[in-house]
This record gives C-alpha cells, sequence and structure tokens, in this order.
C-alpha cells in the first residue's frame, strides 16, 4: 500500500511510475540546525492570500536554487496549485508551471536522509516520479506524512522548506472543491475544480 500510495503521489504529463529504489552510494551527513542566515524568504500570493516560505538553501541547496530559478523568472506568476491530495488527518496541495516552455532541467534529488529535514505539516517539497525527474511541481503538506521521508527501499520526497506564515491559506485550498471526474488512476477526484492561481511568487525581506 506504501508502494502504491507514493507512486500514485507523482504527478507528471505521462502516468505515475513506481518508485525506483535508492542508490547504493552512501549519503552526506545530516546538518545538525538550521541556520537562520541559509533561509530564504518567499511569497507565494495566491487568489485565496499570501503564504509565506522559508525555504532551507544551507540543508537543500540543489532544491533551493531550483526553485528560486523559477520564482526569480517570474515563471510561477499566474501558475496553479491544481492538486488537492487527502492524507490522514490532512493532506497535501500540489502546484506548479504548466507551461513547458517554462520548465528548467530535472534536479538531483535531495533525499531527506542527507537534509535532515522531513516531511511534516507546513514542509515544502518537490512532487518527483523518481530521483533526478524534479523539475517544478511542488507540494506543501497540511499533516506530517513520514511516508514520504527516505527509507531502505523508497528514496521517498525532498522537502526543502516550510510555511512560516498561510497556514490557513493553505488549508483553505486544500478544502476547496474537486471535480470528482478529474486526474487519472489514484489521482481521480483530487483535481481542483478550480485551479488556485499563484497571481506572484517573489523574495521577501530576509
Amino acid at each position: 500500500m506504501l508502494t502504491l500510495a507514493l507512486a500514485a503521489f507523482a504527478l507528471q504529463a505521462a502516468e505515475p511510475q513506481a518508485m525506483p529504489l535508492p542508490p547504493a552510494a552512501g549519503e552526506e551527513p545530516v546538518p545538525e540546525m538550521i541556520v537562520e542566515e541559509d533561509l530564504v524568504h518567499v511569497t507565494l500570493e495566491t487568489e485565496m492570500g499570501p503564504i509565506l516560505l522559508a525555504l532551507d538553501r544551507g540543508r537543500a541547496p540543489v532544491t533551493v536554487a531550483n526553485f528560486l530559478a523559477y520564482v526569480d523568472r517570474g515563471w510561477l506568476d499566474g501558475q496553479p496549485f491544481y492538486r488537492a491530495m487527502p492524507w490522514g488527518d490532512g493532506g497535501l496541495i500540489q502546484g506548479g508551471v504548466r507551461d513547458g516552455a517554462k520548465l528548467l532541467d530535472p534536479i538531483e534529488h535531495e533525499p531527506t536522509s542527507r537534509t535532515g529535514l522531513s516531511n511534516v505539516r507546513g514542509a515544502i517539497g518537490m512532487a518527483n516520479a523518481g530521483p533526478g525527474t524534479a523539475r517544478n511541481d511542488f507540494f506543501i503538506l497540511t499533516t506530517d506524512i513520514a511516508a514520504f521521508d527516505a527509507k531502505e527501499n523508497s528514496p521517498g520526497f525532498a522537502p526543502f522548506g516550510m510555511v512560516v506564515e498561510g497556514m490557513d491559506v493553505v488549508e483553505a485550498i486544500l478544502a476547496a472543491p474537486v471535480d470528482p471526474d478529474k486526474g487519472e488512476g489514484a489521482m481521480k477526484g483530487q483535481m481542483l475544480a478550480k485551479p488556485v492561481r499563484i497571481l506572484e511568487a517573489e523574495r521577501s525581506e530576509d
């Protein structure tokens, strides 16, 4: 069931793929603590209100640099949160660039076993169909999902920051109506009937 749940989470142009096994190579040491100077703040101004993020470039430098590349180019402006996936007592919302001309190359996977970050309530992470496939689609959790952290049999998903203000907005998006006929396979019924647009994404004062 866990493999099925993780496979169902990936949302790509093609059908979801099963998560491959993690590489055999050892991971780098996990950082011991968050360093305030390593945090980059980004505001997502959505149709439902602002979401302020603190991105940890110290622990997840590759993933944060990738997200900021989209922010700085203005490529997240006008893009939607389009998915609301229930999980336990909460779930996640997923969004990202839907214009193929505004997609950068896939990035290296930074697993939780390397970064020391976790897929907990308020975390922002990258959607993927396996290590090295993440590009822009991202999610925000409203509940802890330990199953998304790296395990021996799964590389998991890569969190790279936290919501510091605006969880009420995230929860409102998660609670928005979904279209029971949209989506395929396990994702059917998880697509928002009316996607919530990101009006503007920009760096905030640190």
